[in-house]
């Protein structure tokens, strides 16, 4: 590794924190209005507009997280494992806010995800 990236790689690791935790909570938020309101009134009423509109939206919000995540993930120094683990879990319904406590817990103690 060159010894300008050696040097950069674990700076700034609050901001990129707070960048993660927020776009946790927003694509993890969409998610869950996703699954349980709008592809439930697709289905049942015939409504196609909230589907379209929240999916496209978290759809393009995912790609934000998960440029914050990777971020995040090269600052702190996470593991390759724990860091698939993450982006993973912002696909799944509520996992994302549980993913986001634990890598928060764990990268403010120091600790590798």
């Amino acid at each position: 590794m060159p010894r300008g990236l050696a040097r950069r790689v674990g700076q700034d690791v609050p901001a990129a924190l707070i960048r993660y935790r927020v776009m946790a909570w927003v694509v993890g938020v969409l998610l869950i209005a996703l699954v349980l309101v709008a592809v439930p009134l697709k289905y049942t009423a015939g409504v196609e507009g909230p589907v379209e509109v929240i999916g496209t939206a978290h759809g393009w919000l995912y790609a934000i997280f998960f440029v914050t995540a990777c971020d995040l993930a090269l600052r702190a120094r996470w593991t390759v494992k724990g860091s698939v683990l993450v982006l993973l879990a912002g696909t799944v319904p509520i996992l994302s806010f549980v993913a986001e406590r634990i890598a928060t817990r764990k990268t403010r103690a120091g600790e590798r995800v």
